[in-house]
Order: structure tokens, then C-alpha cells, then sequence
């Protein structure tokens, strides 16, 4: 009896997952939302802000001119004594001047100065 029991609960419960409705398709689009997110908060925590420091670092070296008082990337400061398209002389005292490439100009020695005065 126990086995007729047992085995017609199989049966019942076979025929009643047979008649459950098949699991809807998901739509491909929404597998890669997750992903389309993640760039979109990357773009505008690092990419954005990036490109923007890049785009005012440009601005400054077009507008570079003999006699504007940098700094360097590296720490030193002078004025500026003659330009090229690539390199930059500088002179750091009376009669002493070096060559600095000019994507190693850090910004202008005044703004600096006053970005500390704040």
C-alpha cells in the first residue's frame, strides 16, 4: 500500500511540473545592462574628470609666453625664456637656464601661490 502510495505521488507530481508554464526568454539587452552601468559610473568617476585636467593642461601650454613664471612637473621654478614646439627654456636665475620639455610644465608659479593662500 505504502508503495502504491509513493508511487502515485511520483506520477501526480511528474504531471503537475509537466503542465508549469515555461520560464519566459529573458531579453539578451537586459544581461548586459550590469555592464552598460559600470561603464557609465567609470566614465564619469575617472575618464571625465581625467580628459578635463588634460584639455585645461593643453590650454595653458598654447597660451605659454616669454616671460610667464612657471613651474615644472619636477619641482623647479623660473621663467620662461624662449619656446618651440616641444621644448621650453627656462631660466631659474640671472644667466642660468635649462631645457624642459614642454608637456613637463606643470602650470603658472602664480596660480600656484595662490591656490596655497586659501
Amino acid at each position: 500500500m505504502l508503495k502504491t502510495l509513493a508511487i502515485s505521488l511520483v506520477i501526480l507530481s511528474s504531471n503537475a511540473f509537466a503542465q508549469a508554464a515555461p520560464a519566459a526568454a529573458q531579453n539578451p539587452l537586459m544581461q548586459f545592462l550590469p555592464l552598460v552601468v559600470v561603464f557609465i559610473i567609470f566614465y564619469f568617476l575617472m575618464i571625465r574628470p581625467q580628459k578635463k585636467k588634460y584639455d585645461e593642461e593643453q590650454a595653458l601650454l598654447e597660451k605659454l609666453a616669454k616671460g610667464d613664471e612657471i613651474y615644472t612637473k619636477s619641482g623647479l621654478i623660473g621663467t620662461v625664456h624662449g619656446i618651440t614646439d616641444t621644448v621650453v627654456t627656462v631660466e631659474v636665475s640671472e644667466g642660468v637656464r635649462f631645457k624642459v620639455l614642454k608637456n613637463q610644465i606643470g602650470g603658472l608659479y602664480k596660480t600656484l601661490t595662490e591656490a596655497a593662500k586659501k
